[in-house]
């Protein structure tokens, strides 16, 4: 089920809503859990076994770290004493205090063994099978292919729900964060729809004292319902034209200078408003509900860096790979070689997070060589001697030369479009052609509206803190024209969903 469905807009989330409202506050985890399972399972109810398995083994292993488990087992053992003490309440120190470092070790141990190996098998086991055989083919070592006739199908989301569901486990056992001792609880902090399958990432310790109590009011309902029309206006009025043009501009097979770049800059608002779309949607959904999620954009094409591009880009994946893989590899604390080192396979794996394909690894290890660079030169960059505007424009440039990797089939495909733009690929009539299409008047409004939303809009975060009745009415007229556009459209998903 995606959020720009009609399943979802006008059945699914009235539904969860009237349900969520009219019960006891007790019972809302349970009921919001539920629906998140139906959300989950809507295309495949056995994927729904696997997010479960996730979330069992981490809420056990939390426990284990805490030094506790769960009472009626204790009861059921006889272990009266036992049962007692788990009963109390769990305190931050309790796991220095009370648990090993052997079992500590262990239960982290295992925590990261299932959620990567669920990650690792569903999403990489199809893209290692043909890696393989496309070793065997280039070495001319045809038996050397592995004859597999079994083919994995992703489940969706499961990028983001084992990296939420082990960042908890992590955090458990540095003291960071306090185990739930209610399983419904953990189970709804995990499997919670509006984040479920495209994030953002949530971590446990910033949603943890809304899980144990949290406010509702009209103006949160407000906002979150201005968030989620804004999110579906950014999804349906501008990434969809905008992918119309780059999927034009990347299928073509003869392309111009400018048009190669038009297509790229194309497919940078496509994903952009694509992905922040669903961001402002989920984190509308979840104040919907009472909570509150972190931004995970910051007007990232506004960056005069690519680090600083990082800082406002999948705020909650980047942060998530800097606390849970840059600082334990050691971060820049050991020497600038070692620091670069930790930047490139970050972004290599960060990259290889995104897809099971080596064009996510070099747009990875494009983005971690770029990183090291600017680190390195410091105040000898160029940046340092250009103007703002201008620091912009070179980051934007150097994002879209990335991004023809993440849009790209294979890395083929993406060496022939970068020789299109940068003039070094011959192009033929047919080329000619593809203007007619890309350039008629509507794409040209849309590609216009997302620059200037771009770089001169506010951002939904900022722009939804205190609606007027000319902001409400505006937020109206916008979510009227999204549903009425998205009724002639069968399927609109969100990019981040195969991720």
């Amino acid at each position: 089920m995606v959020f720009s469905s009609h399943v979802f807009l006008f059945w699914f989330l009235p539904v969860t809503l009237i349900v969520y409202y009219a019960l006891p506050r007790r019972a809302r985890h349970c009921a919001l859990a539920l629906f998140s399972y139906l959300f989950y399972g809507w295309a495949n109810p056995l994927f729904v076994l696997l997010l479960l398995t996730s979330t069992a083994v981490d809420y056990f292993c939390g426990l284990a770290l805490a030094g506790s488990g769960p009472v009626w087992l204790a009861r059921v053992l006889g272990q009266r004493e036992a049962a007692a003490r788990w009963a109390r309440p769990m305190r931050r120190g309790d796991s220095q205090d009370r648990v090993g470092a052997r079992r500590r070790r262990c239960a982290v141990a295992l925590s990261l063994a299932t959620n990567l190996a669920l990650l690792g098998f569903f999403k990489y086991f199809n893209f290692g099978i043909d890696t393989v055989n496309g070793v065997a083919d280039w070495l001319g070592a045809p038996w050397l292919h592995l004859d597999v006739a079994l083919r994995v199908t992703l489940p969706l989301g499961i990028s983001f729900y084992t990296f939420q569901s082990m960042s908890y486990t992590l955090d458990v056992s540095r003291g960071h964060a306090t185990a739930l001792r209610s399983f419904i609880d953990f189970a709804c902090y995990v499997s919670m729809f509006p984040q479920l399958v495209a994030g953002p990432i949530i971590r446990f310790a910033e949603v943890a004292e809304q899980l144990a109590g949290r406010t509702h009011s009209v103006m949160k309902c407000a906002r979150g319902a201005a968030f989620i029309s804004l999110g579906l206006a950014k999804k349906v009025l501008l990434a969809n034209p905008c992918g119309r043009i780059a999927d034009l501009a990347f299928d073509a097979g003869s392309i111009g200078v400018f048009d190669a770049w038009f297509g790229a800059a194309a497919y940078a608002f496509q994903i952009y408003f694509d992905f922040s779309g669903y961001s402002d949607m989920a984190i509308g959904l979840g104040l919907m509900l009472g909570f509150v999620f972190p931004k995970n954009f910051d007007s990232p094409y506004h960056a005069q860096s690519i680090t600083e591009f990082w800082r406002r880009w999948h705020i909650s994946l980047s942060s998530w790979l800097r606390d849970y893989l840059y600082v334990p590899l050691g971060g820049s604390r050991s020497g600038a070689a070692r620091t670069y080192v930790n930047l490139a396979l970050v972004m290599l794996l960060g990259g290889l997070w995104h897809g099971s394909s080596w064009t996510f690894v070099v747009w990875g290890g494009l983005h971690g060589l770029l990183l090291a660079v600017e680190r390195a030169l410091g105040g000898a960059s160029p940046y340092r001697v250009l103007p703002a505007p201008l620091r912009t424009i070179l980051t934007f440039g150097l994002v879209l030369v990335s991004w023809v990797f993440f849009r790209a089939p294979d890395i083929g495909a993406a060496t022939l479009y970068l020789r299109s733009m940068f003039g070094l690929e011959p192009y033929d009539d047919t080329a000619r052609l593809l203007g007619q299409v890309v350039y008629e008047p509507y794409s040209l409004l849309c590609f216009g509206c997302a620059a200037l939303v771009t770089w001169a809009a506010p951002q939904t975060w900022d722009w939804t803190r205190h609606l007027t009745v000319v902001k409400s009415l505006f937020v109206v007229i916008l979510l009227a024209l999204a549903c009425s556009i998205l009724s002639t459209q069968a399927h609109n998903p969100f990019i981040y969903f195969i991720f």
